[in-house]
């Protein structure tokens, strides 16, 4: 069975904001997500937040500007998962 992964409604703004070849790798990463679920040690700089028990995160794209994403999971008996934040590093919610 393959996770259900959706974007919360800012995570789509933020989506929609970004330059075309970030949206691009949003998208291999969303894939990913979907087949392999929440854990992706392969993606650069991948790690849990601290202080939450099913929060992840990985970069995107590594220099200046740095993009990252966050996800978490709401369900793992459904596999279900929500990706809340795309954008730069600087602005990130951890």
């Amino acid at each position: 069975m393959a996770w259900t992964v959706e974007f919360t409604i800012k995570a789509q703004m933020q989506y929609k904001r970004l330059p075309e070849k970030i949206r691009l790798i949003v998208a291999a990463l969303k894939a990913e997500l979907e087949t392999e679920g929440p854990s992706q040690p392969e993606w650069r700089h991948f790690g849990k937040l601290k202080g939450s028990a099913n929060g992840y995160h990985c970069h995107l794209k590594t220099g200046r500007p740095t993009y990252v994403a966050c996800w978490r999971v709401l369900d793992r008996k459904i596999e279900w998962m929500e990706v809340y934040y795309v954008g730069s590093h600087e602005n990130a919610p951890y």
